[in-house]
């Protein structure tokens, strides 16, 4: 009897040791990661369901249930494309991402392997001094800039935006792919070099299709930056037609006290699509390339 007292309590305490251990997993992990989630998706739901709830259950939370939709409605959505400017703001947002998005890499692509890669004196403090201005809030650079766009004639276009957006973005692109192409061997190089390639061909041929990676990476971060500026683009446009998708959702369908929640709602998630479902294609290379770059 003794000893099979003692073999049931063996086989009982591993079990008890593994529900312990799944036990504990689930508060330490599951519950909150599951927190995490329910607080980061929260908004987007709520900002999805507003933009199809009419106007009547919008204000009539004694009635209607808040957080669902009783009868789903695309007024708010009709009157966003139809009955205002989205579509221009869509298209002028686009615009001025794609083309800050397309100055900022080729400068910080430039600026990154000449600090990594040609190895002059004090290359090092170069590249910490870039990083460093990334550390300059923008609140504080739009008020000289601000005076540069007005003396360049660029005031109230979308070219202002342009212009201005790399003063932020090409800092932390730079930063980020040297030290990406500091993960590429030195060895590829110096076997081109011998063979006599140039520093161009070096570039194109060999370092830029090995840090593929590293430019998608750089360029969601510049891309989304762009697309979700709002100081500058505040400052800088005035004209109505004019504006990007941030400001113009926020100064354009408020009428002095009266929120289109609707509207705004429909706005915001209109305006998030483009930057979600670029996110959706490249997510795998922007976390390869933000781990390799913390690496080194």
């Amino acid at each position: 009897m003794t000893e099979a007292t003692q073999s049931n309590s063996a086989t009982a305490q591993p079990e008890a040791m593994s529900w312990d251990s799944k036990s504990r997993r689930m508060v330490m992990l599951y519950v909150p990661l599951a927190c995490f989630v329910l607080i980061l998706l929260f908004p987007f739901y709520w900002m999805t369901i507003t933009a199809f709830k009419p106007n009547a259950e919008l204000y009539d939370y004694n009635t209607y249930n808040p957080f669902l939709i009783g009868s789903p409605t695309l007024d708010h959505i009709r009157h966003l494309l139809f009955g205002t400017a989205y579509p221009r703001w869509l298209l002028t947002t686009m615009m001025v991402a794609v083309a800050s998005t397309f100055i900022s890499l080729l400068a910080s692509t430039l600026a990154a392997y000449a600090i990594q890669r040609l190895r002059f004196k004090g290359s090092q403090y170069v590249g910490l001094g870039i990083y460093l201005a990334y550390l300059v809030p923008p609140s504080i650079l739009f008020i000289p800039l601000a005076t540069i766009v007005y003396q360049l004639g660029l005031f109230d276009t979308p070219f202002a935006l342009i212009l201005t957006f790399p003063t932020f973005l090409i800092p932390f692109c730079t930063w980020l792919l040297i030290g990406y192409f500091k993960s590429i061997p030195y060895e590829l190089e110096e076997c081109a070099l011998i063979d006599g390639a140039t520093r161009l061909q070096i570039l194109r041929r060999i370092t830029l299709p090995l840090a593929v990676p590293g430019l998608i990476s750089a360029g969601i971060f510049s891309f989304t930056l762009s697309w979700n500026e709002f100081i500058y683009s505040l400052a800088f446009i005035q004209s109505s037609e004019k504006k990007t998708v941030p400001v113009a959702i926020l100064t354009e369908l408020v009428t002095g006290d009266v929120y289109q929640w609707g509207a705004l709602m429909a706005g915001s998630l209109l305006g998030s699509l483009p930057v979600a479902i670029f996110y959706s294609f490249f997510v795998d290379y922007y976390v390869s390339s933000l781990t390799g770059a913390v690496k080194e």
